[in-house]
């Protein structure tokens, strides 16, 4: 089996100081109940977003010339994605899908990765990220990440394909971006599939990251983009890990087959 194909992101300087980027007319919420931006203990108490709905409904008023037409289909990523793309859907009167994403995890963590695969077998990886990883690491959570891709297909989507995004104005949407691997993946994988425009939108995101976005995809939205960049979930009040059970309430809360 070959190697697969590597790429890396450009490196930029991180910032010395830190800012707190309004985008949207958004106001920073103080919480003094549930501190978010754990990492930043400077900032603590202060989050964009209530939770991933709330993000959700904050990135559609964003995203509010493309309501109401029948040519816009929005793909959220599983699992984080789901409850921001289904609000963001909902108010621009979208179809809806999922797209089978997964991280390639570093064999000492579950909590980072150095690049990603989609389920069409498209595979990412950072080329610095990854350049302590061996060649049969890669390879076993290749076979990892696959298996997992194809339980998701089945439990979270009914083994059905992926909606048809041909001459469709694609909004790629997740719950924000901190490396990038999964959103790169799943650019790539649906560069193949013909869309006539990819939208990539987050709530959250690495601003090095969404400058690396802006080449590869047709348009980036992006309401929050902290320098320093720490977590995703520091822009969240209500973090959470979300499960496959409330990834299917939510699909049949928009009436989708499940």
């Amino acid at each position: 089996m070959a190697r697969p194909e590597r790429f890396e992101l450009p490196t930029y300087r991180t910032a010395i100081c830190c800012s707190i980027q309004l985008s949207y007319g958004r106001k920073v919420r103080w919480n003094y109940s549930n501190f978010c931006n754990k990492s930043q203990p400077f900032l603590k108490g202060f989050c964009m977003f209530h939770d991933r709905a709330d993000a959700g409904e904050a990135l559609a008023k964003a995203l509010a010339k493309y309501a109401g037409r029948d040519d816009v289909i929005v793909l959220a990523i599983p699992r984080g994605g789901v409850e921001v793309g289904a609000a963001v859907a909902k108010r621009l009167g979208a179809d809806f899908d999922m797209i089978m994403c997964r991280k390639l995890q570093y064999p000492y963590t579950t909590e980072s990765g150095y690049g990603a695969i989609c389920e069409d077998g498209t595979i990412y990886i950072n080329e610095a990220a990854a350049a302590n990883v061996s060649q049969s690491d890669i390879y076993r959570q290749i076979e990892i990440q696959k298996a997992e891709l194809a339980h998701r297909i089945q439990h979270l989507r009914g083994g059905r394909a992926l909606k048809d995004v041909r001459d469709k104005i694609v909004i790629l949407v997740d719950d924000g971006i901190a490396m990038g691997s999964t959103m790169i993946a799943a650019i790539s994988m649906l560069r193949k599939l013909h869309p006539k425009k990819i939208v990539v939108a987050v709530p959250t995101a690495s601003p090095r990251v969404v400058e690396y976005l802006r080449s590869i995809a047709d348009d980036v939205v992006a309401l929050y983009t902290p320098e320093p960049f720490y977590a995703v979930a520091d822009a969240y009040a209500n973090w959470y890990d979300v499960s496959d059970e409330e990834v299917l309430e939510i699909l049949r809360s928009m009436g989708e087959d499940v």
